[in-house]
């Protein structure tokens, strides 16, 4: 039995929209999502064979997006996925969801302030030291490889939540398939709790062309977690 009238557990988060700049809201989640909470058209985009982990992921990301959508005056609103697996936004609104082990979250913006946005969150220390190649490029390995050996799997992470960020701001806007060798991340404030970093493309990429020069983003530690948020203003 559905009860998606039932009241909304994600509450307004001022840490996450301050990824951001100002305009932006972002709503989390840290208690298990009932998926009893999700609206029809919602439910209807995820298998009924999918596991319980992947259902409160989805719910819980699905609940912060729509507790967002309502300080723009939006209730109710089913935030259904396209077929390459993108949030769908009121037309007026762009967003970006996230969700890890224990945390869930999601940041709406009007378009007329920004064009696109990203945002992830990963434990903070969930890259593994087999797949630091993977994830980065060389110039960025050699960056690894001059830290303190406790705090390089942080830093990876760190690479990795941004580029997952840039890459949910890039693909509405250009719809290209990105890999981790495709873009740079520069972390000039590592060290800090929170701080700004650079997206730079390592090869020619079509959101380049739409908007030349680094893309901006934010980081923040905060408990295992660390966040990142990327944007690009509006034209």
């Amino acid at each position: 039995m559905r009860d998606s009238s039932a009241a909304n557990p994600a509450t307004l988060s001022a840490a996450f929209a301050g990824l951001f700049p100002s305009g932006v809201v972002a709503a989390e989640l840290r208690a298990p999502a009932d998926a009893a909470q999700l609206l029809p058209e919602e439910a209807a985009c995820v298998s009924k064979q999918a596991v319980p982990k992947r259902m409160r992921e989805f719910t819980g990301g699905r609940l912060c997006a729509r507790r967002a959508l309502e300080e723009f005056r939006v209730f109710g609103f089913p935030v259904r996925m396209a077929g390459d697996r993108q949030p769908l936004w009121p037309a007026p609104l762009i967003g970006s969801i996230t969700h890890t082990t224990g945390l869930c979250a999601a940041a709406v913006a009007e378009r007329r302030r920004l064009r696109a946005l990203g945002l992830d969150t990963e434990l903070a220390d969930a890259a593994k030291e087999d797949l630091w190649p993977t994830l980065c490029t060389a110039a960025e390995l050699a960056w690894i490889e001059t830290l303190p050996r406790l705090r390089r799997s942080a830093a990876v992470t760190l690479i990795f939540s941004a580029k997952e960020a840039f890459y949910k701001c890039q693909y509405p806007l250009a719809g290209e398939w990105l890999n981790f060798h495709d873009v740079s991340v520069a972390v000039p404030e590592w060290g800090a709790a929170q701080g700004s970093f650079d997206i730079v493309p390592t090869r020619p990429i079509k959101l380049h062309e739409l908007a030349p020069g680094p893309v901006p983003g934010s980081f923040r530690f905060h408990e295992e977690f660390v966040s990142a948020g990327v944007w690009l203003p509006a034209l």
